[in-house]
């Protein structure tokens, strides 16, 4: 992935305000983020836990999503979990169910959809094995790694796609 800056992250977001593209609190450390192996930016906010933004490449520059965790989703500390991007297994609550507003007419009456996606978003790191999941070693994966992040961008292409779908 290239790197992005401040002005081109908050243009792209689509499925909220450019008052509220304005507010959105960015990652630390925008120039340090490991660009290169990165399929698309993804980041929890601090200030508000239950908020999560994933901006990704796409045909005609990058697309900006805004997520929320759904308010009441009782998540199990003993199961195994798999991120539905990535593939990636995680213990407990590694992985986080991600509700993204729709873009459009849909969004603004309340329609979402959803993902379980790991919760740090670090999904890139994951399959390149810059970052490892609690359960490695128990569950690796064969797959060439090549495949796995082209798996990961049609996973990622295919979420995206729901959020501009009926638009």
């Amino acid at each position: 992935m290239d790197p992005l800056g401040e002005k081109e992250i908050r243009a792209s977001f689509v499925n909220c305000s450019k008052g509220e593209a304005s507010r959105i609190n960015l990652p630390v450390g925008l120039s340090a983020m490991p660009w290169g192996d990165l399929d698309f930016l993804g980041w929890r906010d601090p200030g508000a836990p239950d908020r999560s933004y994933l901006v990704a490449p796409r045909e005609g520059g990058v697309v900006g999503v805004t997520l929320r965790v759904p308010q009441g989703v009782r998540r199990s500390f003993t199961k195994t979990t798999v991120c539905s991007l990535c593939v990636t297994g995680h213990p407990g609550s590694g992985v986080s169910l991600l509700a993204a507003r729709k873009a459009g007419p849909l969004g603004r009456q309340g329609n979402t959809v959803g993902a379980y996606v790991c919760a740090d978003l670090a999904c890139s790191l994951y399959i390149r094995g810059k970052k490892k999941s609690q359960l490695a070693g128990r569950h690796e994966e064969t797959l060439p790694v090549a495949d796995r992040i082209a798996r990961l961008v049609m996973n990622l292409d295919a979420f995206v796609e729901k959020v501009f779908e009926g638009q």
